[in-house]
């Protein structure tokens, strides 16, 4: 895999990240929160985020490690 393309494929992780990351944000402060988001609802929501974002975070580790071996 080209230099070019890690990082294309980085960049695109990391607006993924990002969009996760607002739409978490704004399901948090909504105002309209439907009854399935109650509490309960949220915390799972939550604990899923968290997972999610650990996986990325070990997935963009493991290409920094690519790039690393590229660059020797």
């Amino acid at each position: 895999m080209s230099a070019e393309r890690i990082t294309q494929a980085m960049e695109r992780i990391d607006r993924a990240l990002s969009r996760i990351e607002t739409q978490a944000a704004l399901a948090r402060h909504s105002g309209n929160a439907a009854p399935e988001n109650d509490d309960a609802g949220g915390s799972e929501l939550a604990q899923r985020h968290e997972a999610l974002r650990e996986q990325v975070e070990s997935s963009l580790a493991e290409l920094d490690t690519l790039i690393e071996s590229l660059e020797k």
